[in-house]
């Protein structure tokens, strides 16, 4: 026995430090993008992220954060081990989990355990443990500062914590194993509710243990008790106890006129008292059961309590402090996640129903001269009779997703989806596309890390692909070994030990294709989601470790001596987590990867002092958060987040000064912009104002809620609507003038004048309506170049690109739709101000996400920079521009694309030629090889031949602009058997 835990305890710190010694050397060394750059900023400050929250996360990471000693550059460092030793523990204990349940497979008392049985059990540990920590989606969480390594640690030790209680015989002993799991699972909710879902499962070992003759009826009440247990945690105590302290709370305050928080603190009481009153009186009435559900309970709420920290930090108003949870109603808004889309699950609309009335739901109130008044309703939508269905899988209105629910499905236009469209699409969509795709990337080979990316599977190492695949360092063929290893594991569980088997498959399924069928995912997301299942690509890395198991009972006919057979077999075994290592080693070394903190840099770098910037999305507005936050770069400039700029919680934000920022100026007041009103305008045409209507008495209209701009709704409520399509604003140009080029003086006038459309305003819109209106010229405003001209608000033509940033002025350039170049103010941002780290070393590792917008941004900023150049007649600059541009990202490592295409015409202009047509060699030869290849495979079904034919087609044309003639014949030949092979070609 004492040998068995020697070696099991020896060998899980080995394979611990195996674990973190990959991550530590593949680690992310600064803010990653997606939530990353949030959660770390959030982290140093203890701030508020997106709802849910992660206090827990928050808090420990700033703990690690202080290990930069003060240098703010390596505090992303720091919370990134956070994640790497949460993950590096998670395999630690998942190697626990698998020694412990190949024990029972063994079947002997592990003092008779032979060197034979603890090489075997050892062996099976390291395999499913390597399995798992070389697996694609667990590494690539492992490695930044999100929250899924952490998740995985919590989900890990409970389910060892649970097994390990399976294995003690005292009761007493027991039942502290059982508070010390309800502790890990409080605790896990401050990280994320993922760890939730194995609450059924788990329930299972509890039911095996205490009934020696378990049947189907017995499983099943105790998999209905463990969902039971599920709903209690995750509706009744998550966001159900601050929803009744909030009923408290307005009680109190409303009803016998006591000052605020009174009614919480006398909930609080009662419920902590009636909770101690329970567990002292189950204590003394020795009913041992109660008093440890009690018990349990208490430990949930305890590790639940650092949700506090959302209340306290929310309440100091920091700078980022999403959804202002500051008081227990706005905290109950905020963990029940109501700003995101509700998604029906068992019964509800389609995405054709269409609403035919709106009835009021649950009372919003706000604070308000020592009440809490009631402001608005939150809306209830009935839908035309008929329109809803069971299960609907097919819901989203949303731009775009309708177009592709068709598409997946074969539905025509306006058709309602059936029973057998909903099934169709969740198989094949939601079930194929967002699930088991994702678990053969991990345990049979990936195509690429293009999003949308195929399985790569064991015969598709014969095909040849494009170099754009076969050279992409996501190009990973496991040959389908941890599958097959893994089913073997299935196999012999089966023969070996069915329970456990059972609950296992459990597990599996509920952090898989349940948690699937749960969220209901739309027909689009705007990344990868594979990161969400990691739990079951967990649980069948125990299986693979089980196969190592089944490998040592194949060999048996063949190798009769016991240790030489389980050697073998280990061996055997281990060359499966080693091959998904060596394959996936170079797509998960995020090591000199310095970019998503440069990208933010050099927005900021775009923008004049004390700028105003209007962004978009999470990769523009999370790295700006975090370069501002924690590095103290650029706080000056007011970051706007567009999608935030529609909440009034934000907008209240907008009017305090944060950081270097002084408040926004904003004509319209809190009861213009409170929950519920002015969320749409819509559009309405008067005929007094067809010509135009001026902004700032548009915005005095509706500061006043005028009649005059007013219309009914359905519901009897009155809204402000957008009367014109035309807007005007009134310039002083002796104010602006100074900050205007001299080329453009001669287009400015007094009086801006655009064509905003002839659509519904909604409230963010509104907002940056009358922060324009409201600034006067006195700060600069900006757009950031990755919102897209669909969010400028029609003022294309007002736009002067500086950089990374359009900024907006009184100065109109006819035709400018995208804007126009200041060659001066560009060309000084772009050559001296900005940079781009290592990503001219071909040793980096960027994945499609860095490729995406990062780079197409400092490629088009670099285009348009050196194309203006060349109209001025600065052909000397112009060359240094676009030198500038290749060698800070050349093909090597970052792959030309369509936006490089550009290139090969401009550096014709400067002279270049050599060097324009070894770029349009390059590009041509790889888009014919990606067009071949899909037509001869079908293959890529996530590239668009157009990206391609484009490319080509460009080259033809630059080659013929520039008298290339020879070449843009070669070129056209290319270019034209594609368009004949693609049916696309015409005389």
């Amino acid at each position: 026995m004492k040998s068995y835990e020697k070696w099991n305890n020896l060998v899980a710190w080995t394979v611990f430090a195996v674990a973190l010694v990959t991550y530590v050397l593949t680690m992310e060394r600064t803010a990653s993008f997606w939530d990353c750059g949030e959660f770390i900023a959030c982290a140093f400050k203890l701030q508020v992220p997106h709802p849910p929250g992660a206090p827990l996360f928050l808090l420990l990471g700033r703990l690690f954060s202080m290990l930069a000693f003060g240098d703010v550059t390596q505090v992303a460092y720091w919370v990134n081990m956070m994640s790497v030793l949460s993950s590096a523990f998670t395999v630690f204990f998942l190697f626990k989990t698998i020694t412990m349940l190949a024990c029972k497979l063994v079947d002997k008392n592990r003092s008779d355990f032979t060197r034979a049985d603890i090489v075997l059990v050892m062996g099976t540990g390291v395999v499913g443990a390597l399995a798992y920590a070389w697996s694609d989606s667990f590494w690539f969480s492992a490695v930044e500062a999100e929250v899924y390594g952490m998740s995985s640690f919590f989900t890990a030790i409970v389910i060892w914590a649970v097994f390990k209680w399976e294995s003690m015989d005292d009761p007493s002993t027991e039942n502290r194993w059982l508070i010390l799991t309800a502790y890990l699972v409080g605790l896990s909710i401050g990280v994320h509710l993922l760890n939730l879902v194995t609450i059924p499962a788990l329930s299972l070992v509890y039911y095996f243990k205490k009934y020696p003759k378990p049947g189907v009826f017995g499983a099943s009440v105790a998999f209905l008790c463990g969902l039971i247990i599920l709903g209690i945690i995750n509706a009744g105590i998550i966001p159900g106890l601050p929803e009744l302290a909030g009923k408290f709370e307005i009680f109190f305050v409303n009803s016998l006129g006591l000052p605020y928080n009174t009614g919480i603190a006398f909930f609080t009481l009662i419920f902590i008292g009636g909770l101690v009153w329970g567990i002292r009186h189950s204590h003394r009435t020795n009913k041992a059961l109660l008093n440890t559900g009690l018990l349990c309970l208490a430990f949930v709420l305890v590790g639940y309590a650092s949700y506090a920290l959302v209340l306290v930090r929310s309440g100091y108003n920091t700078p980022i402090n999403e959804n202002n949870p500051s008081d227990v109603l706005r905290f109950v808004y905020y963990l029940k996640r109501e700003q995101y889309e509700s998604r029906p699950l068992l019964y509800g609309p389609s995405f054709v129903s269409r609403p035919v009335s709106q009835k009021r739901g649950a009372p919003i109130y706000a604070k308000k001269d020592g009440r809490y008044v009631l402001t608005d309703y939150k809306p209830i939508y009935e839908y035309e009779p008929g329109s809803n269905m069971l299960l609907p899988r097919m819901y989203s209105s949303q731009p775009g997703h309708p177009a592709l629910y068709q598409q997946m499905t074969g539905l025509a236009e306006g058709q309602k989806p059936t029973m057998k469209h909903n099934l169709a699409y969740m198989f094949s969509h939601q079930l194929g596309h967002m699930y088991w795709r994702y678990f053969l990337w991990n345990f049979v080979g990936r195509e690429s890390d293009q999003e949308g990316a195929g399985t790569l599977l064991p015969w598709n190492i014969a095909t040849s692909y494009p170099s754009s695949i076969a050279h992409n360092r996501g190009h990973n063929n496991f040959l389908m070994l941890p599958f097959l290893l893994g089913i073997a594991g299935i196999v012999y569980m089966y023969y070996r030990r069915r329970k456990d088997l059972l609950v296992l498959g459990l597990l599996f399924a509920l952090t898989g294709v349940a948690l699937v069928v749960y969220l209901n995912s739309p027909p689009t997301e705007p990344r990868e989601r594979d990161y969400i299942y990691v739990g079951s690509f967990y649980i069948f890395c125990v299986w693979i470790g089980f196969g190592a198991m089944a490998a040592a009972r194949f060999l048996e006919k063949v190798i009769k001596d016991e240790m030489l057979r389980v050697s073998v077999a280990g061996a055997l075994s281990l060359a499966v987590p080693v091959i998904m290592v060596a394959r996936g080693w170079d797509n998960h070394d995020r090591s000199n990867r310095y970019q998503s903190v440069d990208f933010a840099r050099n927005i900021l770098a775009s923008c004049a002092p004390n700028a105003i910037l209007f962004t978009g999305g999470d990769n523009d507005t999370f790295p700006l958060w975090y370069v501002q936050e924690v590095e103290g770069f650029r706080t000056d400039v007011r970051v706007c987040v567009q999608t935030f700029l529609g909440t009034d919680w934000y907008i209240e934000q907008l009017k305090r000064k944060i950081n270097r920022s002084d408040a926004l100026p904003l004509s319209l007041d809190s009861n213009n912009y409170q929950s519920g009103k002015n969320e749409y305008l819509p559009f309405y045409e008067i005929a007094s104002v067809k010509s135009g209507i001026n902004l700032k008495e548009y915005l005095e209209l509706i500061h006043h809620d005028n009649k005059a701009i007013q219309v009914p709704l359905t519901s009897g409520d009155m809204t402000s609507i957008l009367p014109s399509s035309t807007l005007f604003l009134p310039v002083d140009t002796r104010q602006v003038k100074h900050i205007v080029k001299p080329d453009l003086v001669p287009y400015l006038s007094d009086s801006m004048s655009w064509k905003i459309g002839e659509t519904d305003l909604l409230k963010g819109d509104l907002v940056m309506l009358d922060i324009i209106a409201s600034n006067n010229w006195k700060r600069p405003v900006y757009f950031s170049s990755t919102m897209g001209s669909s969010h400028n608000l029609g003022l294309g033509e007002y736009l002067q690109l500086e950089g990374y940033a359009y900024r907006l002025l009184p100065v109109r350039v006819p035709g400018a739709s995208d804007g126009y170049v200041n060659s001066d103010i560009m060309y000084d941002n772009m050559m001296n101000k900005m940079s781009w780290r290592e990503m001219d070393n071909p040793k980096v590792y960027y994945d499609d996400t860095y490729r995406g917008s990062p780079v197409i941004s400092a490629r088009l900023s670099f285009l348009r920079l050196a194309q203006q150049l060349v109209a001025e007649n600065q052909l000397d600059k112009a060359k240094k521009v676009v030198n500038r541009a290749i060698s800070v990202m050349p093909d090597d490592t970052i792959p030309y694309d369509q936006v490089s295409v550009g290139f090969v015409g401009t550096l014709f202009d400067v002279g270049e030629d050599r060097k324009a047509l070894d770029s349009a060699r390059t590009m041509a030869l790889r888009s014919d090889e990606n067009l071949t290849w899909i037509k001869e495979t079908g293959g890529e079904r996530n590239r668009d031949v157009n990206t391609d034919l484009f490319i080509l087609q460009s080259i033809v044309r630059e080659c013929r602009r520039a008298k290339k003639d020879q070449e843009a014949d070669r070129f056209e030949a290319v270019f034209r058997k594609h368009l004949i092979a693609f049916n696309m070609y015409s005389k």
